[in-house]
């Protein structure tokens, strides 16, 4: 046991002050995140429109997160990433009150798209900002803080929500916009910039106008993430749908999955990244972690009993993405440099913003028409074309690397 106890101390200890204040902003923000998990229910419920209406609202809202992931990484090489979540933070959590007074369709389709821009500007500056605070050699394990209190945070806020959305779903908005609002404030008294911090940032170059767009690597990176986004949505959407469906697991287990998900990677990817992180390249991990993503997928037509099979995929998914998803961070941070950091932050941003808006409504689509079996296959096809690309991309980054140093 004392072990194990000086194996977690030290997994959690090197960090900066700052990447720990970063970590409980995000959890506050994360917490209040009630409004798009309850938005169709709200829409459908509350104000009567269909769910062919409550479909389009989400792609607006998803067009407008991938906007605000281009636009917020623009603006944090531009303005600094303090000012831009200072000001994403504080406009998403007015543009909540807002969009909690809005009945005509066009009107939330408006303050939808708007609210999606801003709140996402939040991301690659938040991202940016993780960064700036760690030190290189625990650059993995400060994204993985960061991942563990967005996996806290829309744990508490779903399960809140629920619950006053019950009641009356105006709080939703309310209490969204208030745990933006409280983030805001929070980071502004904790981690306002000193003045030699401004002064470094003023001093630093400029990055070229879409720099980011040169590099054709990071853009095969970017559309690799994409499509393994595309195949960890369906764990949110599709798959629950299939556990009811079709192996006929009870709401209360399908529950109990995610939330053992969100469990496993809470105790473990901590660990896991401190014995991993430096001893080899990321681009190596990622691929292992999206073939274990495939697996899983993998599982489901191969007529397994249905506990079993719930317990086996929770369990490979949530190893897949503890392999995968911190290096993917470390990677693109590794592309960058402190002048054009913000536009590969916002091109991360805007793949996983594509994938969210895509891989539910296509994996949805897919599913009615040709069953859940093609789709599982169509998963895996997807999921094993990611990790071959991972592959392939780090075989060549190395080539090119042996190349200008002179090794074999």
């Amino acid at each position: 046991m004392k072990r194990i106890a000086a194996l977690y101390r030290a997994s959690y200890s090197g960090l900066s002050p700052a990447s720990w204040w970063l970590c409980f902003v995000m959890l506050i923000n994360r917490s209040g995140t009630m409004v798009v998990p309850f938005m169709t229910l709200y829409l459908t419920q509350r104000l009567g429109y269909s769910i062919s209406q409550a479909g389009i609202v989400f792609a607006v809202y998803g067009l407008g997160a991938i906007c605000g992931g281009f636009l917020g990484g623009r603006l944090a090489d531009h303005f600094g990433f303090y000012r831009i979540q200072i000001l994403a933070l504080a406009g998403g959590g007015l543009l909540f009150f807002l969009l909690g007074q809005m009945h005509s369709f066009l009107l939330i389709c408006v303050v939808t798209f708007i609210l999606a821009l801003v709140n996402d500007a939040f991301r690659p500056a938040n991202a940016l900002a993780i960064a700036h605070y760690s030190k290189p050699e625990n650059l993995t394990r400060s994204y993985s803080l960061n991942r563990l209190s967005t996996n806290l945070g829309w744990a508490l806020g779903g399960s809140l929500g629920g619950f006053i959305a019950a009641h009356n779903y105006a709080w939703l908005f309310i209490l969204d916009g208030f745990s933006n609002l409280f983030a805001a404030l929070l980071l502004r008294l904790v981690l306002a910039p000193a003045r030699q911090d401004r002064l470094a940032h003023a001093s630093q170059p400029k990055a070229r106008r879409f720099e980011v767009f040169r590099d054709r690597k990071y853009l095969l990176f970017a559309v690799l993430v994409s499509l393994f986004a595309f195949v960890f949505f369906q764990l949110f959407s599709t798959l629950p749908v299939y556990y009811r469906s079709v192996l006929k697991l009870s709401e209360e287990v399908i529950g109990g999955t995610m939330a053992a998900n969100g469990l496993i990677i809470a105790l473990f990817e901590m660990v896991l990244v401190f014995r991993l992180e430096g001893r080899r390249q990321p681009l190596q991990y990622i691929p292992v972690g999206t073939l274990l993503v495939a697996l899983a997928f993998l599982l489901l037509n191969l007529g397994l009993p249905a506990l079993l099979l719930a317990a086996l995929c929770t369990l490979i998914i949530a190893l897949g993405e503890m392999l995968a998803m911190p290096f993917m961070n470390t990677y693109w941070v590794s592309r960058s440099c402190d002048a054009n950091r913000g536009q590969y932050a916002g091109v991360y941003t805007a793949s996983w913003a594509t994938a969210q808006v895509l891989g539910p409504a296509l994996g949805s689509s897919f599913a009615d028409t040709l069953g859940f079996q093609a789709l599982w296959w169509l998963i895996v096809s997807i999921a094993l074309t990611a990790a071959i690309g991972f592959w392939l991309l780090h075989r060549s980054t190395k080539r090119a690397h042996n190349l200008s140093t002179g090794t074999k």
